[in-house]
């Protein structure tokens, strides 16, 4: 049976996930306390991995409960910043350690999601699975620190959230929540890149294009999809579900649109 298996928030934008129990999806359409906060610089560009692959080497926790996030750094020192009331002590180290003026910037409406018009990610645990198999090198727990998505879905079939996308196609519900497609999520230089160190895996794009082209599901709408550097897909919550309370182990249904 279809499944809510795991669902993860990224607090601070670029930086480590926390992994729920239970969550809910915020007026803004998407998850609470996912990319709350966000590091830009002078010039407004966020900080994360697409930008500089330091992000990886910086391992961190977050307490919502406190707003606390916790840091280990690379020098092996440890540092904990309470965001919610001293944001100025957290800008300042993460400036010294990223060499530049950053500031802290806080969300908790929406979030600094990379599309602001949709809502939470979501992949399945057999998805995640198979991506695995394709390396030698990679971990299944790896593979889904590189993809960074904040639903996943355990008790399907490999690409099964493929189905979602395109003319025509299904939505599900997770809960009482509804969940709609939008679309595929083409990929940055970031699922290249191992999670903890930031080198780069050999000829990742090139063995990740070659696999999901061969392995593409015949069910799913080849014409939502304008590449195969695409994994994982996008939806939009609508807003008459907002408010409602996702949970881990919550059953899953496909319903026609």
């Amino acid at each position: 049976m279809a499944r809510l298996e795991r669902l993860t928030v990224y607090p601070v934008k670029g930086l480590d996930g926390v992994d729920l129990e239970t969550a809910e999806i915020i007026d803004g359409g998407t998850i609470a306390g996912d990319r709350e906060f966000a590091l830009f610089d002078a010039n407004g560009d966020v900080v994360n991995g697409k930008r500089t692959k330091r992000v990886h080497r910086l391992e961190t926790g977050y307490d919502p409960s406190a707003s606390t996030l916790t840091v280990d750094a690379p020098d092996g020192t440890t540092h904990r910043f309470d965001l919610g009331d001293d944001p100025e002590t957290a800008e300042a180290w993460f400036s010294g350690y990223f060499d530049a003026d950053l500031s802290l910037e806080r969300d908790g409406s929406l979030g600094f999601v990379d599309r602001r018009d949709m809502g939470p990610s979501v992949i399945s645990t057999a998805t995640i699975r198979t991506v695995a198999s394709w390396f030698d090198e990679l971990s299944v727990d790896g593979v889904r620190r590189r993809l960074r998505a904040n639903v996943e879905v355990g008790g399907v079939e490999p690409f099964w959230e493929d189905r979602f996308v395109g003319e025509r196609t299904p939505a599900f519900v997770i809960g009482s929540v509804r969940f709609e497609g939008v679309t595929p999520c083409g990929r940055c230089i970031v699922p290249q890149r191992d999670p903890d160190t930031g080198a780069q895996t050999d000829s990742f794009r090139e063995r990740f294009v070659r696999n999901r082209e061969n392995t593409f599901p015949s069910w799913a709408n080849s014409g939502a999809f304008d590449h195969y550097y695409t994994v994982m897909v996008l939806t939009r919550v609508p807003a008459t579900d907002r408010g409602r309370t996702l949970r881990v182990g919550d059953p899953i249904e496909i319903v026609a649109d």
